[in-house]
């Protein structure tokens, strides 16, 4: 179970265990696990930007990503929209 609530810039999926990128930049290699989005991965490694990550997994049906079932209620039209009202 999720205890903290950081949230991924990629998809605006608000449980994240760490925060995305650290104060030094680095990448937390946590991945997120509405969208799948690998923090120093997708992005350092794979050069997506969170944008272009957004816009393919929207392409994509928007299908939760992670290994556990999604939570009760996951509504992932919702998060993104407070992603957007969060300026994102």
């Amino acid at each position: 179970m999720r205890t903290s609530n950081f949230t991924c810039p990629a998809c605006g999926y608000n449980g994240l265990a760490e925060r995305p990128r650290s104060a030094d930049g680095g990448g937390s290699y946590e991945i997120c696990p509405s969208c799948g989005f690998e923090f120093g991965v997708s992005d350092d490694d794979l050069g997506f930007s969170y944008e272009t990550w957004r816009r393919r997994w929207i392409a994509e049906g928007m299908r939760w990503s992670g290994s556990e079932p999604e939570p009760d209620r996951w509504d992932p039209a919702s998060q993104l929209a407070n992603l957007a009202a969060d300026g994102a």
